[in-house]
């Protein structure tokens, strides 16, 4: 029953990650191309848990949990490759879903296994040297204990890391906590429409002008822009806001309300034009300055 449990979780973690790849961290740079391999590898080892017994099996689907929980944890806490997560639904759940998926596979492969004949394949000789002396000294209820002892610290890790995170809605944009206004930047021969700190801004064709319908998981994505703003050097075009629905002032300019993509972890990158996502195609603002 623990390993089926196991492989389930591992088979849905891999979900969610699935799902967010897809709709939107396969174009974030190094990250996307992360999510894939855990969706790949979740995959595979969940059902080569699910149709196997091999201790070396279970305790390479615990190890991965736990991994796949402490990149989290790290993309969260402190950000990973020029990219920091935030506090989605998503993200608990995958992480719910990796301790419980480690405690399960963690007591499969320390359970002591009595009155079982050897086999004689030779990933069952690898899993009996390695596991096998382990195994052997540890009770069923020690193996419970020591799981639950470490998931109980992984739990501790995920709620203590996630209760200081950024929402994914609602978060002060850069442009107003580094200065209040919009700026221009180079990019490419393009003049295009930053904020103060110098992150592009985008607006979605899915808009209509004077109105936004990015909420819920498309605002993980793409921040609003917080205003009223002031226009930068170089900045044309009429500026203004309008009020969401849930209580945020967006800055707009030329009445479409303004977001800062996820995707870029810097100033004057662009890794948000002209995608499809969340309902619509994105695009960045040439000005004229």
């Amino acid at each position: 029953m623990l390993r089926v449990i196991g492989a389930g979780l591992l088979i849905a973690s891999a979900g969610v990650h699935l799902d967010l790849y897809v709709t939107g961290y396969r174009t974030i740079p190094t990250i996307g191309w992360l999510f894939l391999v855990q969706v790949i590898v979740g995959l595979v080892l969940g059902l080569a848990v699910l149709v196997s017994g091999r201790r070396l099996v279970a305790a390479a689907g615990a190890l991965f949990a736990l991994a796949t929980l402490g990149g989290f944890l790290i993309t969260v806490q402190f950000g990973l490759f020029g990219f920091r997560e935030v506090r989605t639904t998503a993200g608990i759940v995958a992480g719910i879903f990796d301790v419980l998926a480690f405690a399960a596979l963690a007591v499969v492969a320390l359970m002591p296994r009595t009155g079982q004949p050897r086999a004689p394949h030779a990933a069952a000789a690898v899993a009996t040297r390695w596991l096998g002396p382990v195994a052997a000294g540890v009770t069923a209820r020690q193996a419970g204990i020591g799981a639950g002892v470490v998931s109980a610290v992984a739990f501790g890790l995920l709620a203590g890391v996630l209760a200081g995170a950024l929402g994914g809605t609602g978060v002060i944009s850069d442009g107003q906590a580094a200065g209040g206004m919009l700026r221009t930047n180079d990019v490419g021969g393009k003049t295009l429409l930053a904020n103060a700190a110098g992150r592009t801004v985008y607006y979605f064709a899915a808009d209509s002008v004077g109105k936004t319908t990015c909420y819920g998981s498309c605002a993980v994505y793409w921040t609003p822009v917080a205003g009223p703003l002031a226009a930068g050097p170089g900045v044309t075009g009429k500026l203004g806001t309008i009020k969401r629905t849930d209580g945020i002032v967006q800055e707009t300019y030329g009445g479409h309300p303004l977001y800062t993509y996820v995707g870029d972890s810097g100033p004057a990158q662009t890794n948000g034009n002209n995608i499809n996502l969340n309902g619509g195609f994105w695009y960045y603002l040439p000005v004229s300055g």
